[in-house]
Protein backbone atom coordinates (compact mmCIF):
# COMPACT_ATOMS: atom_id res chain seq x y z
CA UNK A 1 0.00 0.00 0.00
CA UNK A 2 1.08 3.57 -0.97
CA UNK A 3 2.56 5.32 2.36
CA UNK A 4 0.54 8.61 1.05
CA UNK A 5 -2.39 6.37 0.70
CA UNK A 6 -2.18 5.01 4.23
CA UNK A 7 -2.05 8.59 5.82
CA UNK A 8 -4.97 9.43 3.82
CA UNK A 9 -6.83 6.34 5.57
CA UNK A 10 -5.80 6.56 9.23
CA UNK A 11 -7.04 10.36 8.38
CA UNK A 12 -10.73 9.15 7.65
CA UNK A 13 -11.07 7.24 10.51
CA UNK A 14 -10.00 9.69 12.71
CA UNK A 15 -12.19 12.09 10.94
CA UNK A 16 -15.13 9.89 11.29
CA UNK A 17 -14.81 8.96 14.47
CA UNK A 18 -14.17 12.67 15.56
CA UNK A 19 -17.72 12.64 14.90
CA UNK A 20 -19.04 10.40 16.80
CA UNK A 21 -20.17 11.16 19.75
CA UNK A 22 -20.67 8.79 22.72
CA UNK A 23 -22.27 9.95 26.18
CA UNK A 24 -24.00 8.39 29.01
CA UNK A 25 -25.68 10.93 31.28
CA UNK A 26 -26.37 8.06 33.76
CA UNK A 27 -29.97 9.45 34.70
CA UNK A 28 -33.29 9.46 33.57
CA UNK A 29 -36.10 11.82 33.65
CA UNK A 30 -39.57 9.71 34.67
CA UNK A 31 -41.97 9.62 31.64
CA UNK A 32 -44.47 12.12 31.58
CA UNK A 33 -42.17 14.75 34.11
CA UNK A 34 -42.11 17.87 32.87
CA UNK A 35 -42.49 20.36 35.73
CA UNK A 36 -40.25 20.87 38.74
CA UNK A 37 -40.78 23.60 41.55
CA UNK A 38 -37.54 24.23 43.46
CA UNK A 39 -38.62 26.21 46.74
CA UNK A 40 -35.83 27.97 48.63
CA UNK A 41 -33.80 26.18 50.66
CA UNK A 42 -33.43 28.30 53.91
CA UNK A 43 -29.94 28.59 55.70
CA UNK A 44 -30.94 26.97 59.45
CA UNK A 45 -26.91 26.00 60.26
CA UNK A 46 -25.65 27.64 63.23
CA UNK A 47 -22.92 29.58 61.26
CA UNK A 48 -24.68 32.10 58.37
CA UNK A 49 -23.19 33.05 55.69
CA UNK A 50 -26.17 35.50 54.35
CA UNK A 51 -26.25 34.14 50.41
CA UNK A 52 -25.25 30.48 51.01
CA UNK A 53 -29.26 30.12 50.92
CA UNK A 54 -30.63 32.02 47.44
CA UNK A 55 -26.61 30.61 45.85
CA UNK A 56 -27.60 27.27 46.72
CA UNK A 57 -31.14 27.58 45.13
CA UNK A 58 -29.88 28.69 42.27
CA UNK A 59 -27.22 26.13 41.48
CA UNK A 60 -29.65 23.59 41.89
CA UNK A 61 -32.05 25.22 39.21
CA UNK A 62 -29.51 25.52 37.22
CA UNK A 63 -28.46 21.96 37.44
CA UNK A 64 -31.60 20.66 36.44
CA UNK A 65 -31.62 23.44 33.83
CA UNK A 66 -28.53 22.21 32.40
CA UNK A 67 -29.08 18.57 32.60
CA UNK A 68 -32.36 17.99 31.61
CA UNK A 69 -35.50 19.23 30.19
CA UNK A 70 -37.67 20.20 33.00
CA UNK A 71 -39.10 23.21 33.07
CA UNK A 72 -38.91 24.78 36.60
CA UNK A 73 -41.89 26.50 37.90
CA UNK A 74 -42.70 28.51 40.80
CA UNK A 75 -46.50 26.61 40.76
CA UNK A 76 -47.18 22.95 41.58
CA UNK A 77 -45.26 21.08 39.41
CA UNK A 78 -44.77 16.84 38.66
CA UNK A 79 -41.75 16.97 41.05
CA UNK A 80 -41.01 19.25 43.98
CA UNK A 81 -37.18 19.72 45.60
CA UNK A 82 -37.13 21.50 49.19
CA UNK A 83 -35.32 21.46 52.35
CA UNK A 84 -33.06 23.68 54.13
CA UNK A 85 -28.92 24.07 54.79
CA UNK A 86 -28.63 22.24 58.51
CA UNK A 87 -24.75 22.58 58.52
CA UNK A 88 -22.17 24.82 57.89
CA UNK A 89 -18.42 24.79 59.28
CA UNK A 90 -14.81 25.64 58.66
CA UNK A 91 -12.59 23.40 61.20
CA UNK A 92 -9.02 22.42 61.03
CA UNK A 93 -8.38 19.67 59.62
CA UNK A 94 -4.56 19.22 59.86
CA UNK A 95 -2.00 21.22 62.35
CA UNK A 96 1.55 22.47 62.24
CA UNK A 97 4.00 23.71 64.75
CA UNK A 98 4.74 27.14 65.04
CA UNK A 99 7.63 28.91 67.32
CA UNK A 100 6.41 31.88 68.91
CA UNK A 101 8.60 34.87 70.04
CA UNK A 102 8.99 33.12 73.30
CA UNK A 103 9.88 29.58 71.70
CA UNK A 104 7.24 28.01 72.77
CA UNK A 105 5.10 26.32 70.51
CA UNK A 106 1.71 26.72 69.06
CA UNK A 107 -0.62 25.33 66.78
CA UNK A 108 -1.20 26.38 63.42
CA UNK A 109 -4.27 25.61 61.24
CA UNK A 110 -2.02 23.87 58.16
CA UNK A 111 -5.29 22.58 56.52
CA UNK A 112 -8.82 23.71 56.90
CA UNK A 113 -12.48 22.07 55.56
CA UNK A 114 -14.99 23.69 54.45
CA UNK A 115 -18.51 21.68 55.12
CA UNK A 116 -22.03 22.32 54.11
CA UNK A 117 -24.47 19.87 55.06
CA UNK A 118 -28.56 19.99 52.96
CA UNK A 119 -31.44 18.37 54.31
CA UNK A 120 -33.46 17.25 50.88
CA UNK A 121 -37.14 16.69 50.50
CA UNK A 122 -37.87 15.54 46.70
CA UNK A 123 -41.46 14.24 46.72
CA UNK A 124 -42.23 13.20 42.98
CA UNK A 125 -46.15 13.94 42.27
CA UNK A 126 -46.56 11.51 39.53
CA UNK A 127 -44.63 8.30 41.26
CA UNK A 128 -44.62 8.56 44.98
CA UNK A 129 -41.97 5.58 45.77
CA UNK A 130 -39.41 7.67 44.28
CA UNK A 131 -39.61 10.70 46.39
CA UNK A 132 -37.20 11.01 49.58
CA UNK A 133 -35.92 12.70 52.60
CA UNK A 134 -32.71 12.72 52.91
CA UNK A 135 -29.34 15.04 53.91
CA UNK A 136 -26.48 15.18 51.96
CA UNK A 137 -23.08 16.39 53.13
CA UNK A 138 -19.90 17.25 51.16
CA UNK A 139 -16.58 19.06 52.38
CA UNK A 140 -13.43 20.77 51.04
CA UNK A 141 -9.85 20.94 52.32
CA UNK A 142 -7.88 23.74 51.43
CA UNK A 143 -4.82 25.56 53.36
CA UNK A 144 -5.53 29.01 54.33
CA UNK A 145 -3.87 30.98 52.13
CA UNK A 146 -4.25 35.02 50.32
CA UNK A 147 -8.19 36.64 51.22
CA UNK A 148 -10.38 34.08 53.23
CA UNK A 149 -13.41 36.02 51.81
CA UNK A 150 -12.43 35.08 47.70
CA UNK A 151 -11.01 31.43 49.52
CA UNK A 152 -14.51 30.94 51.07
CA UNK A 153 -16.71 32.48 47.99
CA UNK A 154 -14.79 29.36 45.91
CA UNK A 155 -14.83 26.87 48.35
CA UNK A 156 -18.65 27.14 48.59
CA UNK A 157 -19.21 27.18 44.98
CA UNK A 158 -17.25 24.05 44.32
CA UNK A 159 -18.98 22.44 47.77
CA UNK A 160 -22.28 23.66 46.40
CA UNK A 161 -21.77 22.25 42.76
CA UNK A 162 -21.16 18.72 44.54
CA UNK A 163 -24.17 18.75 46.40
CA UNK A 164 -26.25 19.49 43.57
CA UNK A 165 -24.61 16.79 41.54
CA UNK A 166 -25.28 14.38 44.33
CA UNK A 167 -28.87 15.69 45.20
CA UNK A 168 -29.52 15.50 41.34
CA UNK A 169 -28.45 12.35 40.75
CA UNK A 170 -30.28 10.87 43.71
CA UNK A 171 -33.26 11.91 42.28
CA UNK A 172 -32.95 11.01 39.01
CA UNK A 173 -30.63 8.45 38.72
CA UNK A 174 -31.93 5.16 37.59
CA UNK A 175 -28.36 2.49 38.00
Amino acid sequence: MNPAMKYVGILICLLTLGGCQIGFKGFSIPEGMKTINVTVFENNAPLVVASLSSQFTEELKTRIRNQSSLSITPNEAHAVFSGNITGYSINPVALQDSRGTQGNSQPLSGANRLTITVSVKYVNNLDPKHSFEQSFERYKDYRPAGSPQAQETVLIKDVTAQLTEDIFNRAFAQW
